[in-house]
C-alpha cells in the first residue's frame, strides 16, 4: 500500500510539472473548458462573457451540423471516387503504352502538349468503353451506366458550392444550437478557475465540464444530449455492462471448469474422460482454458466504448468497465468454478463441509493462472514485438488496397495507435491476481513476474519505436490503474478472513478483519488527499511556475529547471547531508516534488507564443465539417501527359496535383520519399 501511495505522490508531481510546462500551458486545449447540458438561455456569447468575466477569449456555441455533415460526406465520397477513377484511367493508358513499347510501336519519351483536345490523350491508348464507369443504382450493380470521371466532375460542381454555402451559414450563427459550449480563456490559470467553480445554480446544468479536450477527440454526436438523457444513458450503459458481466459468466465458468477437469472424472456422465490420453488431457487442462479465456476477453472492449463526449472520456470509462469485467470474469468466476470443480465429488459426499472444502481447495485454481500468465506473457509479448497482425495488414491487405498515391501515403505515414482503456486493464488484473495469490499460493508470484516482465519489455519497445497514442487523457489512465490495485488487496484480505474462519482460527481472522478496516481507511484517505491534486491544478504551483519561468528567462540558477533540485533539498543541503536512496524512496513528497520533477520536462521545444495561426485558433472548436475544405486529389504523373490534362480539366472543379508520384516500368506507383514532400502532408497541430 505504501508503494501505491509513493507512486501516486510521485506521479501527481510529475503530471503537474508537465501540465504547467510552457508548451502544454499555452496549448488551446489547456485554456478551453467544455460545458455540456447548458440551459438555452445561456447559449448566448454575451451572457457567457458576463458570467465568466474579461478572461474569456473565444466562445464556440455548438450547433446541429447534420445537414453539413451529409454534404461533406457526399462530397468527400464523390471526390475519392473521382481520384480512384483518374488513377485507374492513367494506369490503363500507361499499361497500353508499355505494351506498345515492347512491340516497338511507341516512343517512351513522347509527351503530348498541354493544349491537346480534352479526352484525346487517353483516347490514343484506350477506347471509351474501357474508361472507368459505374452504375447509378443500388451498390453500383443496377441502373444507368455513366462515365465515372465526367459524372464525378458534374456532381462536385454541385456539391462544393452547396457545402461552402452551408458552412458560411453556420459561421454566421444561423444554426440550431445544441446544449454544449467551448469557452477559451486567456491563460491556463483562468481556465482552471472556471473549471473548478460551480457554473450554474441549478442541479445538473452546465455540468459535467471538461478541460484539456482537444478538437480531434470530441464525439460531436454526444454533445446534443440533454441532462436527463445523459442520466438515463449513464444508467443504461451501467446496466448493459452489468448484464454483459453476468451473462459472460457462463462461457467463462465453462473455461474454469475445464481447467480442473481431472477432478470431474468421477461423475457418472464424465467417466469417458478416463480414456483420454494424459498428453491430450494436459493440453486440455493447461493451455486450452488460457487460450479460450484470451479469446473471450478480446471481444469485450469494443462493446464498452460509447456514451462520453470525448474519446479520452471513452477511454477512461472503458478502463473502469473493462477492469471490472476482467476481475469478475477472468479472476473471480474462474477461481470459483475451478475451486468448485476441484471438490465437487467431496461436496456431494459431505455437503455439510462445503465451506471448509472450498476454502482448502481455492489454491488449486492457481494452476490455471500459472498457465494463464505464461500463455499471456508468451503470446501477447510475442505478438506485440513481432507485430504479426500489422505485418499481414501492411504487406498483404494493403498490397491490394494501395491503388492510389493517397492510399500509399496513408500506408507509410500512419502509425498504429494504442487504446490504453482496453490494454491496461488486462495487466492491472494480472497484478490484482498476483496480489491475491501472494498470500494464498505464493508460487504464482514467480510466474506473474515472468509474464509481467515479458509485457514490460515488449510494450516498452513498442511505445518508444512502433506505436502512437492518438488520445490524450492528460495522464489519468495510469493513476486510475494504481487505484485499482487496491481491489487485489481487498480480495486477498477477504480470502484470508474466509480461510481462517473456515479453519476456526479466530485470532488470525480478527487480525485480518482489522487489516481490512485499516486498508479501507488508508484507501479513503489517499483518495481524499490525492484526487483534488490529480484532477485540478493548484494556484500555488501556477504562481511558482511563473516565478521559475521569470528566473529562467533572466538566466538565474534555475535555468531550464536544473537548479530546482537544489531548491527542493535546501534544508538537507544546509545541514551538509546528501539524501540517500532510502530517504528519497521514503519521502517522495520532499525529494520528488514539483520543483525537482520540473527539470525533467523540456521547456524550449517550440515557440509557445506562436503555436497557432489566427485561422487555426478561430476554427479550433468548430465542428470538423464546418471547417472542412474540399480534399486535394493526388494522381500519378505519366510520360503521356494524361495527368497534366486531367489536372487542367478536373482542377476547374476541385484541387488536384500529380507532384511526387510517378509510374514505373511495371506500371506500379512510385512515391518520391527523398526529395519531394507529399502534397497530402499536413503539419501536426498540437491543440
Amino acid at each position: 500500500m505504501y508503494l501505491i501511495l509513493r507512486e501516486s505522490v510521485y506521479y501527481v508531481n510529475l503530471r503537474q510539472a508537465f501540465l504547467l510546462s510552457p508548451f502544454y500551458a499555452n496549448r488551446i486545449s489547456s485554456r478551453t473548458v467544455l460545458f455540456v447540458s447548458v440551459p438555452e438561455q445561456y447559449l448566448d456569447e454575451a451572457r457567457l462573457r458576463k458570467v465568466f468575466g474579461d478572461s474569456v477569449k473565444n466562445v464556440w456555441i455548438t450547433g446541429d451540423t447534420e445537414n453539413i455533415d451529409d454534404l461533406i460526406k457526399e462530397r468527400d465520397t464523390v471526390a475519392m471516387k473521382l481520384e480512384k477513377a483518374e488513377v485507374k484511367l492513367i494506369k490503363l493508358a500507361n499499361a497500353e503504352r508499355l505494351k506498345a513499347i515492347k512491340k516497338g510501336g511507341a516512343d517512351e519519351r513522347e509527351e503530348a502538349p498541354m493544349d491537346a483536345e480534352p479526352g484525346s490523350l487517353a483516347a490514343r491508348w484506350i477506347p471509351n468503353k474501357k474508361r472507368p464507369s459505374h452504375r447509378l443504382g443500388f451498390l453500383g450493380l443496377v441502373g444507368k451506366k455513366v462515365d465515372t470521371i465526367e459524372w464525378c466532375r458534374t456532381e462536385l460542381a454541385r456539391l462544393i458550392p452547396a457545402t461552402q454555402t452551408a458552412q458560411d451559414t453556420y459561421r454566421s450563427g444561423s444554426y440550431k444550437k445544441v446544449p454544449a459550449v467551448f469557452i477559451e480563456f486567456s491563460t491556463q490559470a483562468e481556465a482552471e478557475s472556471a473549471f473548478q467553480v460551480l457554473a450554474h445554480h441549478q442541479a445538473l446544468q452546465m455540468s459535467p465540464k471538461y478541460i484539456g479536450v482537444t478538437p480531434p477527440e470530441i464525439v460531436w454526436s454526444s454533445l446534443k444530449v440533454s441532462w436527463w438523457q445523459r442520466v438515463v444513458r449513464r444508467f443504461a450503459v451501467i446496466a448493459f455492462v452489468t448484464a454483459l458481466i453476468i451473462f459472460w459468466a457462463i462461457p467463462v465458468g465453462v473455461v474454469g471448469i475445464i481447467s480442473n477437469v481431472d477432478n470431474l472424472k468421477g461423475i457418472f456422465f464424465l467417466t469417458w474422460l478416463n480414456q483420454v490420453p494424459p498428453a491430450i488431457m494436459g493440453v486440455i487442462t493447461g493451455l486450452l482454458p488460457s487460450v479460450a479465456m484470451a479469446i473471450l476477453m478480446s471481444l469485450v472492449p469494443v462493446i464498452m466504448r460509447s456514451g462520453e463526449p470525448s474519446l479520452s472520456r471513452v477511454e477512461l470509462f472503458t478502463q473502469n468497465a473493462y477492469f471490472s469485467f476482467q476481475v469478475i470474469q477472468v479472476f473471480l468466476i474462474t477461481t470459483l468454478t475451478s475451486s468448485a470443480s476441484a471438490v465437487v465429488m467431496e461436496v456431494l459426499q459431505h455437503p455439510e463441509q462445503a465451506t471448509s472444502l472450498l476454502a482448502e481447495n481455492i489454491p488449486k485454481a492457481s494452476n490455471f493462472y500459472i498457465s494463464y500468465f505464461l500463455v499471456q506473457g508468451l503470446t501477447i509479448a510475442a505478438g506485440v514485438v513481432s507485430q504479426i497482425v500489422g505485418f499481414v495488414i501492411f504487406n498483404i491487405i494493403y498490397k491490394f488496397l494501395s491503388g492510389t498515391p493517397r492510399a500509399m501515403y496513408m500506408k507509410w505515414a500512419n502509425l498504429s495507435a494504442i487504446s490504453w482503456g482496453s490494454v491496461l486493464p488486462i495487466y492491472t488484473n494480472i497484478a490484482v491476481i498476483s496480489l491475491v495469490y501472494a498470500s494464498i499460493a505464493p508460487l504464482v508470484l514467480g510466474f506473474a513476474f515472468i509474464g509481467l516482465s515479458m509485457f514490460y519489455l515488449a510494450w516498452r519497445y513498442n511505445v518508444l519505436f512502433v506505436t502512437d497514442t492518438s488520445i490524450d487523457t492528460r495522464g489519468l489512465i495510469y493513476p486510475r490503474a494504481l487505484k485499482q490495485l487496491f481491489v487485489g488487496i481487498y480480495i486477498s484480505e477477504v480470502c484470508l478472513i474466509g480461510l481462517f474462519g473456515a479453519s476456526t482460527a479466530f485470532g488470525p481472522m480478527v487480525l485480518m478483519i482489522a487489516f481490512l478496516v485499516f486498508t479501507a481507511l488508508f484507501n479513503i484517505t489517499i483518495n481524499s488527499a490525492i484526487d483534488p491534486l490529480l484532477y485540478n491544478l493548484p494556484r500555488t504551483l501556477a504562481a511558482e511556475e511563473d516565478s521559475l519561468r521569470l528566473q529562467d528567462s533572466a538566466g538565474g540558477p534555475a535555468k531550464n529547471g536544473e537548479g530546482n533540485e537544489k531548491m527542493s533539498s535546501a534544508g538537507t543541503a544546509a545541514e551538509g547531508k546528501e539524501p540517500g536512496f532510502i530517504s528519497k524512496f521514503l519521502k517522495p513528497w520532499s525529494y520528488c516534488d514539483f520543483s525537482t520533477l520540473r527539470r525533467l520536462v523540456p521547456n524550449d521545444v517550440v515557440d509557445v507564443q506562436n503555436l497557432y495561426t489566427d485561422e487555426i485558433e478561430r476554427d479550433a472548436y468548430y465542428p470538423p465539417s464546418v471547417a472542412s475544405g474540399a480534399p486535394l486529389l493526388w494522381i500519378p504523373q505519366d510520360p503521356m501527359g494524361i495527368s497534366k490534362q486531367e489536372i487542367r480539366d478536373t482542377g476547374k472543379v476541385i484541387p488536384i496535383t500529380d507532384e511526387g508520384c510517378t509510374l514505373d516500368d511495371k506500371n506500379k506507383l512510385v512515391w518520391d520519399t527523398e526529395t519531394v514532400r507529399p502534397p497530402l502532408w499536413e503539419e501536426k497541430i498540437y491543440y
